[in-house]
């Protein structure tokens, strides 16, 4: 049983760059989905495929940059955790310092990068922090 998906999720990605694989499986989720749906499109992974098993469950096989290539591993962070959460406001979210960082929020718009949130002024949970 997985306490922490979303924390499971940026380890076995941060797990599998540092250890130089390429695909890495795991379980589905629309949360999940809808991370993997960011970091692909701001190029932190190449892709991503959502497949059904025998028994109503779904997988998700994510494909990752080859780091022997492109010599850069992202740094994933998990901010809120199940334990402490931590929310945030729509005038609290600040600039990245370099403006390459994401910071992923869930709001009640659904899970949107930090920018996003910003123009359309809404806050939400702080989930985690990619550079």
């Amino acid at each position: 049983m997985i306490i922490d998906p979303i924390g499971d999720l940026l380890t076995r990605i941060r797990n599998a760059y540092m250890a130089r694989i390429i695909n890495v499986v795991i379980p589905a989720s629309k949360i999940k989905e809808s991370i993997l749906k960011i970091l692909k499109k701001n190029k932190y992974i190449l892709d991503y495929k959502i497949e059904d098993l025998w028994n109503n469950k779904r997988q998700i096989f994510i494909t990752l940059n080859n780091v022997r290539e492109t010599k850069y591993v992202p740094t994933l962070k998990r901010i809120s955790k199940p334990g402490q959460r931590i929310y945030i406001s729509s005038t609290d979210i600040k600039k990245s310092k370099n403006g390459k960082w994401i910071f992923i929020v869930s709001t009640p718009k659904w899970v949107i990068t930090w920018y996003e949130a910003r123009s359309l002024k809404v806050g939400g949970e702080l989930m985690c922090e990619v550079y």
